[in-house]
């Protein structure tokens, strides 16, 4: 039986899942988030060398914040979305859209305002980059994993998420915390990129998403509120 565990804070998850396959670990948060990590491991008595994978949803300041101490406490590989490499490479968010309404707009002026607009994270060693595992390699396709990888960009181009039985991972192609509304992530690049990625999950057809941001909820919230996209006007931030 799959048990998920989420080894995350207030602010970002960060969802385990135990596979027959080993620990698949979704995403890392923020730099500086890996002592609490290890610490909440060692509460459940998971010993951080059963980690086989990090399914690294998309390369953000709080998706890849600790991917290094990640990889270097383990022996683990990352699958990734092929452009997420240069994106880690970089080590910094795209600037490219805007917030999906005033509201994030404000959000994402008064992170600016505490010194965190820049939204930056250690770039990945390059020790690190034969363990990065792209979804259109080979190596990828021969590993036969028990799950399979939607395509969902929108909020950022190299988004993905994984869906295991009836359960979808999101990451950030859709949320449930503030200052999200009708499940929409505060940031998207692209708005027909990200609708689309609506449709696919709906059409994927599972019963719970498991958002980075917030509590999981019933996939139907989707299709509720799908139409409402039309409705969003980005506010770009300049930088």
């Amino acid at each position: 039986m799959t048990q998920i565990f989420n080894l995350g804070s207030r602010v970002v998850n960060n969802y385990l899942i135990s596979t027959e396959v080993g620990y698949i670990l979704i995403d890392t948060g923020y730099e500086g988030g890996f002592r609490r990590f290890s610490n909440k491991l060692k509460q459940r008595r998971i010993n951080s060398k059963d980690i086989r994978y990090v399914f690294l949803t998309h390369a953000h300041d709080d998706h890849a914040g600790f991917l290094n101490e990640i990889l270097a406490a383990t022996d683990a590989k990352v699958i990734l979305h092929p452009k997420a490499i240069e994106r880690l490479k970089k080590g910094q968010n795209s600037f490219e859209g805007g917030c999906s309404s005033r509201l994030a707009f404000l959000f994402c002026k008064i992170l600016a305002l505490c010194g965190k607009g820049e939204h930056k994270f250690p770039a990945i060693c390059d020790e690190f980059l034969p363990r990065l595992i792209t979804t259109d390699s080979e190596e990828f396709r021969s590993l036969n994993l028990p799950f399979k990888v939607l395509e969902t960009p929108g909020h950022t181009a190299d988004h993905i998420s994984l869906l295991i039985s009836d359960k979808l991972f999101c990451g950030d192609a859709a949320m449930n915390n503030f200052p999200s509304q009708k499940r929409v992530i505060i940031w998207i690049e692209n708005l027909q990129q990200f609708k689309q990625s609506w449709q696919a999950i709906l059409a994927a057809a599972p019963k719970t998403i498991y958002p980075a941001h917030g509590k999981p909820f019933p996939a139907s919230d989707l299709q509720k509120f799908l139409p409402d996209l039309d409705k969003i006007r980005l506010y770009p931030i300049r930088h």
